[in-house]
């Protein structure tokens, strides 16, 4: 009864300040203390007992009552971070406080008026000295400055959020504002050997303080797209920055809680369905917040912690990498991990973590199965992008599989989801960063033997096998959308195809049959950018048989049964009558792989429909595979060097394949992608592209401009020289048996016979703002559905992405 009545006066109070047309005075305490002093509301029922009509009509009406409330909530976490919280009452208006805040905060930010305003001090407000008790009182700190540093104190409070340590007499403020949050790092792992006990009541109170720091630096939500890097986020520049003291034990904090945590447990069966994890909620709050601090430098941050990692600089080398604005700790202390022994425990943690979907049992859903695959990956990505220690350490052995695996399965679960499109990119973006270091390509030939539930056909082969059937299946089977990133599956194989040292007869029909969908006349001539798939391919193929010919009698074999497509493709005609009857006669067949604007197939038009009321964010059109990618040559003894970017087939197949990309995705989805909120660059792009591509048309000369550089040559000498000695063969022994003709192959050589080697081009995945703004949108969109109890952006005007309902 008495939690009813707490209720109810809350409420009151609320339905007070939004009826008050005065200003209620900032030193009336006993009005002010009914929103936190005497309630034990949850946050559940705080974002049900100020709703949002009334946040912003108190906004539009009364803004001098709505900057007191803050003002005042902001004061009293400052009083809670300097007094340690020593009493139950006192953590309690804390609580309050932090839920009261997360709940107004999105309205502040959503109106451009208010936006400045946590930047500003409080006017006339003398008592602004209390919230800065540095000798500073002449020149209060920005409402959002102490808010950040309150948070950052109340994160590591003994009793409250950290595990106490052994003390004598009561603690007091001198104690807390001195101590060393080093000694109270969550968990054990990077940097820290001792792990406190768990305690629930200190993960929900953590995780309660990180909801609200979360919706601080969610600002970014609320402003339109923009590729400019400069354009920092102020609440995690400054909360990244050597004005936070806790900056260190932080980030050592929410990384080794996300490392270390274990969902199944000591595996009792549906042990999940029986007690509450609260670990797990604090888990996903860590992983959010880390993502979203790391996102700060997403241009410059990688190349300036390699150069602090290459030079072993110290510390204070920081201050040339970003000129722009100040150094962001967590991105440096990411950059700086190097200890062997804190390399494979992120790793084992993240891969743990990853493989939680495929885990078997006989019992059905009888393990936790966690839902932050995404954020997971996001992880992983900017681990791999400012840390090259951890990415070599990656690539050192198979334990790169153990992320490959779970990446590809979720691709397949995707594939034909349309509201995964982002899980699609992200996952291919790993792949393609990865795809870039020769270790990767070695790594894909150990066999692959795990039996994970993929709708897969059953084969007895290596990952690099695998990795190419899910990718035809991605490109075969999967939705319109995603299309754009053909490209990008093809330049993954690309990448690896030097080093594959045997593929199964399975994965060699899967590449043959992509070529067959290629090549066909119609499709190759009804698009301008069709033909770049077909030179993707081809130098895949070329790059087998140059460097790896002797283990691949099955790929050799395939292209031997398929020979007439490379013949028809050599002698594709060009004339004009050719053309339109080509266009003219578009194959019922082929539609399956094909179609005239995308490469669609007969599950996209039956995509599996999303659960009705799926919220799905928009994205940004990912940037062409010429944008984010830098070709690099290997030389003689293993090492890369960059390619000037010469006027090759491939560099304009790049081109085109990036304008048709763009263009697929706004043209054919335009209900689902935002126009309103596309970098201005990529909006000029767009609308060239789709004037561009809707008067197009194939042409005598156009077809001659690429057909001629198709690089055939490899190819046709191989046929040349095996295709009569195989003939003689089944001739003479009346061969019906494919295995002779393998086992033939297999003893076969073609040493002296091929053309000079082509030397090996590797297309290694490079940042630009582009895809910093991907994946802005992409993170941000992630952590707005995920957020759902309590729905903190629900509601509100977000302008960085659209939320459609599927």
């Amino acid at each position: 009864m008495g939690n009813a009545d707490t209720k109810l006066h809350f409420r009151k109070a609320v339905i007070q300040l939004t009826t008050k047309t005065q200003p209620v005075e900032a030193t009336d305490d006993a009005f002010w203390d009914q929103f936190w002093a005497d309630s034990t509301t949850t946050v559940q029922d705080v974002f049900a007992l100020v709703p949002a009509a009334e946040i912003r009509a108190v906004r539009e009406e009364s803004p001098s009552n709505l900057a007191t409330l803050c003002y005042k909530a902001v004061e009293r976490l400052v009083q809670g971070a300097d007094s340690g919280c020593p009493s139950e009452r006192e953590r309690q208006i804390v609580l309050n406080c932090t839920r009261l805040l997360t709940r107004i905060l999105p309205y502040i930010f959503e109106d451009a008026d208010w936006r400045g305003f946590f930047w500003s001090t409080v006017p006339g407000a003398g008592r602004a000295g209390r919230l800065d008790e540095d000798g500073e009182d002449n020149e209060a700190r920005p409402l959002a400055e102490s808010l950040l540093l309150a948070i950052a104190d109340l994160l590591f409070c003994p009793d409250f959020t950290a595990q106490s340590h052994k003390k004598i007499g009561p603690v007091t403020a001198e104690d807390i504002r001195t101590i060393d949050s080093c000694e109270y790092i969550w968990e054990a792992g990077v940097g820290f050997a001792h792990s406190p006990p768990l305690s629930y009541t200190h993960d929900i109170n953590r995780s309660e303080l990180l909801k609200l720091l979360l919706t601080c630096l969610s600002e970014a939500m609320y402003l339109p797209p923009c590729s400019d890097s400069r354009n920092l986020n102020p609440w995690v520049a400054f909360f990244c920055s050597t004005e936070n003291r806790h900056a260190l034990p932080l980030f050592t904090s929410l990384l080794n809680v996300v490392c270390a945590y274990d969902p199944v447990g000591y595996g009792i069966p549906y042990n999940h369905l029986l007690f509450s994890d609260y670990r797990e909620q604090l888990v996903e709050q860590a992983l959010q917040i880390l993502i979203v601090t790391l996102e700060h430098e997403a241009g410059s941050a990688a190349g300036a912690a390699l150069q602090a990692l290459d030079t072993s600089a110290p510390p204070s080398a920081g201050d040339q990498q970003e000129p722009a604005g100040p150094d962001n700790l967590f991105v440096n202390y990411l950059s700086r991990i190097h200890r062997e022994e804190d390399l494979s425990f992120i790793l084992k943690g993240l891969s743990r973590l990853m493989n939680n979907p495929l885990v078997q049992t006989y019992l059905p859903h009888s393990n936790k199965k966690i839902q932050f695959h995404q954020e997971l990956l996001i992880l992983f990505w900017k681990f791999c992008d400012f840390n090259k220690k951890f990415l070599f350490f990656v690539l050192k052995s198979s334990d790169v599989l153990d992320v490959l695996v779970p990446i590809l399965f979720s691709l397949n679960e995707a594939r034909t989801d349309q509201s995964r499109v982002g899980l699609m990119h992200i996952g291919v973006f790993i792949l393609l960063l990865l795809s870039g270091e020769r270790n990767f390509g070695v790594r894909l030939n150990k066999p692959y033997t795990l039996r994970v539930p993929m709708d897969i056909p059953v084969f007895t082969g290596t990952h690099a096998d695998l990795l190419i059937v899910i990718f035809h299946k991605i490109m075969t089977s999967g939705h319109q959308r995603l299309q754009p990133l053909f490209d990008c599956l093809l330049t993954i194989i690309v990448n690896i195809s030097p080093y594959l040292k045997s593929l199964s007869m399975v994965a060699a029909n899967k590449l043959l049959h992509l070529l067959e969908a290629f090549t066909t006349p119609w499709f190759l001539l009804s698009s301008p950018q069709n033909h770049h798939l077909v030179f993707f391919l081809l130098e895949v193929f070329n790059n087998i048989i140059q460097y790896q010919f002797d283990g691949n009698f099955n790929l050799v074999y395939a292209i031997i049964r398929k020979r007439n497509v490379f013949h028809q493709l050599a002698n594709l005609p060009s004339d004009a009558a050719s053309i339109q009857r080509a266009l003219q006669r578009k194959k019922p067949g082929i539609s399956r792989s094909t179609s005239t604007e995308t490469v669609s197939t007969e599950a996209s038009r039956s995509a599996v429909p999303a659960e009705p009321g799926t919220l799905k964010a928009s994205l940004e059109a990912s940037p062409g595979i010429d944008k984010i990618t830098e070709k690099t040559q290997v030389s003689v003894d293993g090492t890369m060097v960059a390619v000037p970017h010469p006027d090759s087939p491939k560099t304009s197949a790049d081109n085109g394949a990036a304008a048709g990309a763009s263009d697929t995705e706004s043209n054919s989805e335009r209900d689902l992608e935002i126009s309103r909120t596309e970098s201005e660059a990529a909006r000029s792009r767009l609308s060239s592209v789709s004037s561009s591509a809707a008067s197009w048309s194939a042409s005598t000369d156009w077809v001659t401009s690429w057909k001629v550089k198709l690089p055939l040559q490899t190819i046709m000498r191989l046929l040349q020289v095996l295709v009569p000695q195989v003939e003689k063969i089944c001739i003479d022994k009346g061969l019906t048996d494919e295995s002779e003709i393998l086992k033939f192959l297999q003893h076969g050589t073609l040493v002296g016979l091929l053309p000079v080697p082509h030397p090996i081009l590797i297309r290694k995945y490079q940042a630009n703002a582009g895809t910093a703004m991907w994946f802005r949108t992409y993170m941000w969109g992630v952590i707005y559905l995920r957020n759902v109890d309590p729905p903190i952006w629900y509601d509100t005007d977000i302008r960085l992405f659209e939320i459609q309902r599927v």
